[in-house]
Parts: C-alpha cells; sequence; structure tokens
C-alpha cells in the first residue's frame, strides 16, 4: 500500500505525519519503507538519528525526487507499505506519486490559509484520479488546539464539507511538544512516553487502513 502524506502548504505537519504513521506501521511489525521526496529532507534526517538507537524497529528509507511514479510501484511490489512524504507545495513530486498511489491523506491545519489550499489541491487530485481511479483522498486536521474551548475543529470540519472529493478522518492529531521532540530523537511519538500522542497515531493509522 502507497500512503502519499501531501499538501500545497507548508506548516501542516506532513512530515511529522509521515514519520510517525511509518513509525506505528514497524511497531505493528510490518516491513516499511519511508520516501522523503522533499528536497528538506526533513524525514531522511529523522531516519538518520533513528539509525543510531538499537532499541526500536528498523524503518527503510530512501530520498527520491521529481517523477517518483516507477519508483513507488516499484517499491509496493517489495514492501507491505510505502509511505511517502512531499514538499509542501504543488510540486511535480506530489502530482507524480498521486498517480500511483493507493491513499492521498491530506494534513492541514484548522486555519484559514491551510483551507484555501483546498479548491486548487482538489482540482490536481481530480486530473491525477484520471490516471489512478482507486486513489483515495483522505483529510487529517493537524495541531489542532488542545483547548476544547476552541471550536476550530468543528469550523473546520464545517468547511470541508463544500469539497466531497475529500473524505475527512475522524481522528484529529493536537498541537502537543512530543511531536516537535520526536523529529529531533529519531523515534515516532508511539516509542515515547506520552500516552495521549501515542493514542492520537495508533488512532489515525487503524483508521487510515480501513479505507
Amino acid at each position: 500500500m502507497i500512503i502519499l502524506i501531501g499538501s500545497q502548504k507548508g506548516g501542516c505537519g506532513k512530515s511529522t505525519t509521515a514519520v510517525n504513521i511509518a513509525a506505528e506501521l514497524a511497531r505493528q511489525g510490518h516491513d516499511v519503507i519511508l520516501v522523503d521526496s522533499d528536497r528538506q529532507g526533513t524525514a531522511a534526517n529523522w531516519i538518520a538519528d533513528r539509525n543510531a538507537i538499537t532499541d526500536i524497529p528498523t524503518i527503510h528509507c530512501i530520498q527520491k525526487f521529481d517523477n517518483i511514479r516507477d519508483t513507488l510501484l516499484d517499491l509496493d511490489k517489495r514492501y507491505e507499505y510505502v509511505v511517502v512524504d512531499t514538499a509542501g507545495r504543488d510540486s511535480r513530486e506530489l502530482r507524480t506519486g498521486m498517480t500511483s498511489a493507493d491513499i492521498l491523506l491530506v494534513p492541514f491545519r484548522p486555519s484559514q490559509p491551510d483551507l484555501d489550499t483546498l479548491p486548487r489541491l482538489t482540482e490536481i487530485m481530480t486530473e491525477a484520479k484520471d490516471l489512478n481511479p482507486k486513489l483515495k483522498a483522505i483529510a487529517m486536521l493537524t495541531l489542532a488546539p488542545t483547548n476544547p474551548i476552541i471550536n476550530e475543529v468543528q469550523e473546520a470540519k464545517e468547511y470541508l464539507k463544500d469539497f466531497p472529493e475529500l473524505d475527512m478522518m475522524s481522528t484529529v492529531v493536537r498541537d502537543r511538544k512530543v511531536y516537535r521532540d520526536c523529529m529531533s530523537e529519531g523515534r515516532g511519538v508511539v516509542e515515547m512516553e506520552n500516552p495521549k500522542a501515542k493514542a492520537e497515531i495508533q488512532c489515525l493509522v487503524k483508521e487510515l487502513l480501513t479505507w
């Protein structure tokens, strides 16, 4: 299965989402490869830190840029799960990745600038589906406020109803410090001591694999 994490905007937690999905799948015993197609190399740097740790499952990783379609299809034959991190913009990697992926997971923050990117993204996604009819596009809220009084999450969910091309994850990933910490430690939050974040990622992966 190819899971492509993509968005047209940076700062919405794509790399954090990608590495944490990969970490949870590896924790479950699956054979996982992480493909870093963002030239910033955030996911690849995380893997480099992870490779220095001996008590956690191995996650394979490659970096691949430009047209990634054939690479993803080849990896899909050799690994149970291919998790792809793309740049936060309309890139060649995002477009070619969509033509091979099983799932496009679109992280977005409950903020107007993030929501404003959705119309163009759905256009690109519709074009990709002409070449890849099996593609399922799913939006997920990230970096959501932990304060239950703030109703940004519900407002964002209401806005998303205008985009029937995008399904909506019921799992919401909150803005927690542990997500920033894990990026510098080479671990997923499921391998750290934060029950709430761990539960979020485990729920996210469980829900993702039911689509």
